[in-house]
């Protein structure tokens, strides 16, 4: 295998990564809320419009575990669940950034809005 093939390769294999971190329809709308700050569980619900409470949770967990965002527990009753990005859910800014321009771009070129 030549230099321009394993580079092929490794960068196939990072972007496969990132992929399975941000797929589908929901994670990239979650991290974004987050990037306005911190939120509990109903917020999160109420920001996205049309996601299941299952839906969300399940999306949560798959953060939580690729360490995007951290879940905290406030010992009150009831208990307060808060989500926030961590350093690396924060290093997406650009990236984040880049998807919403694209996203305003895609909008005028497509929808005409």
């Amino acid at each position: 295998m030549n230099q321009k093939e394993e580079v092929c390769q490794h960068k196939m294999l990072v972007t496969r990564d990132v992929l399975e971190v941000i797929q589908g329809k929901w994670r990239i709308p979650i991290i974004v809320a987050l990037t306005f700050g911190n939120k509990r569980f109903g917020e999160l619900q109420r920001d996205i419009v049309d996601i299941s409470p299952k839906m969300l949770s399940q999306e949560l967990k798959v953060l939580e575990t690729n360490k995007i965002i951290k879940r905290k527990l406030y010992d009150s009753m009831p208990v307060t669940v808060e989500y926030s990005l961590t350093p690396l859910g924060l290093s997406m800014k650009k990236l984040l950034d880049e998807i919403l321009d694209w996203g305003v771009h895609f909008r005028k070129e497509i929808i005409g809005k």
